[in-house]
């Protein structure tokens, strides 16, 4: 019986009661959840600390340009099984040569095709009870990948290339599978039909500020709270691509390297911008607005303003 408890989050993830619902549900009908939002929002980090709050098998496919099934599900390996085929003939004619000893296929035989078909992510956490199962960035994928999925999401199976063996399972034992788009490209209507949909709203400041204690307790509430300020200042001037969640915490990872004082220079300074903007147009923007010559007057608040 697949695991349907309620789960709200753990010591390194917070997961908003909307979230938390949604994720509820997917479970609970054994489909799967379609997370999108912008990049930073934590669509990842969501199947990824559930698996490990919940000490569950983990199973990852990274979407990209040349996804598709068979990297998904599972292949057969003709170069092996070849091989192996050539073997067996020359252990046959070493045998009628009265020759003992024979070439190792290690322990496959081709008799046995489910011996040469390599199973992907999707397959193995359809085989393993109360699995994980992450998509990641599937709008990255040729837009037939998602189609392709659709049998497979409506029957709950696979069947295994060459070997013909199926893979079901039914809607109570079905894995927790998240897929994550960033909506580089409009997901397919059937597709969608077949989810259970969640779109994650960027954290308020007052979220944001519970995300960033989680990850670095340590780090005084001053620190917090001006590194807050200029991050959602930066969110707000118009740039090609606003710092996320993710850029966020590795800017306060990098300045807390340094005393409280020095800390606080660093912020209103901007030191390490480049863990914030990660463009080179939005690079020249900040530094026009922030007259880099020397600290703004009325502090560097009123300069983003």
């Amino acid at each position: 019986m697949a695991k349907t408890n309620h789960w709200e989050g753990s010591s390194k993830y917070i997961c908003d009661p909307e979230l938390a619902q949604a994720f509820h549900i997917s479970r609970t009908l054994g489909m799967p959840l379609l997370i999108e939002g912008e990049p930073g929002t934590g669509k990842t980090e969501l199947p990824l600390q559930y698996a490990a709050a919940e000490d569950l098998d983990l199973f990852v496919y990274p979407a990209g340009s040349k996804s598709n099934v068979e990297q998904f599900v599972a292949k057969f390996d003709h170069v092996k099984y070849l091989r192996d085929s050539q073997i067996e003939i020359l252990n046959a004619q070493r045998n009628e040569k009265g020759l003992a000893s024979e070439l190792s296929t290690g322990g496959r035989s081709t008799e046995q095709l489910s011996d040469y078909v390599l199973k992907g992510p999707a397959a193995k956490a359809f085989s393993t009870p109360n699995s994980v199962l992450l998509i990641d960035e599937i709008d990255k994928a040729p837009r037939e990948f998602p189609n392709d999925l659709l049998y497979a999401l409506s029957h709950r199976k696979f069947v295994m290339p060459e070997s013909g063996e199926v893979i079901e399972v039914s809607e109570e034992n079905m894995p927790a599978i998240v897929i994550t788009s960033n909506r580089e490209q409009e997901l397919p209507t059937a597709f969608k039909g077949r989810c259970i949909y969640h779109y994650i709203q960027f954290p308020d400041a007052d979220t944001m500020r519970e995300i960033v204690k989680k990850h670095h307790p340590k780090v005084s509430d001053k620190i917090v709270d001006t590194s807050l300020d200029i991050f959602y200042q930066l969110r707000k001037i118009g740039l090609e691509r606003a710092p996320t969640t993710r850029e966020l915490l590795n800017w306060l990872k990098y300045i807390k390297t340094f005393t409280s004082k020095e800390a606080l220079n660093k912020i209103n300074a901007l030191d390490g911008l480049g863990t914030l903007i990660k463009t080179q147009e939005d690079f020249e923007k900040v530094q026009r607005q922030l007259s880099f010559g020397g600290p703004p007057k009325g502090g560097l608040n009123s300069t983003l303003n």
